[in-house]
């Protein structure tokens, strides 16, 4: 009978534990009304997300602190731009100091 279901078949992994690990994972799978083949379909999903997040991290990392190599170099795009950043939040702050001037002088008009 072909298969009609849009879901890949699934694998099969087979390994040994503890009878006494074995039962106290079943009654957290019980507590939670899930059976025990979902609960570890679940941990393995979390597994591999952490180690994704992890390498992520990493690259992260790698990218900024090459970047901000980059930024020490005066000459470079990287010091331009952030001149450029402090040069834009300098305005902003010189705007929103003024604005909040303002509206304490109208407040103290009242």
């Amino acid at each position: 009978m072909p298969r009609t279901s849009a879901e890949p078949k699934l694998d099969v992994i087979t390994f040994r534990i503890a009878p006494d690990l074995k039962a106290a994972f079943a009654e957290i799978a019980d507590a939670e009304a899930k059976p025990v083949g979902e609960l570890l379909r679940e941990l393995v999903r979390e597994r591999v997300e952490q180690k994704r997040r992890r390498e992520f991290e990493a690259e992260a990392r790698r990218q900024s602190l090459a970047a901000a190599a980059l930024a020490r170099d005066p000459n470079s795009d990287e010091a331009a731009v952030l001149r450029e950043l402090d040069a834009n939040f300098d305005e902003f702050a010189r705007d929103l100091a003024a604005s909040e001037a303002a509206a304490d002088a109208k407040r103290a008009k009242k």
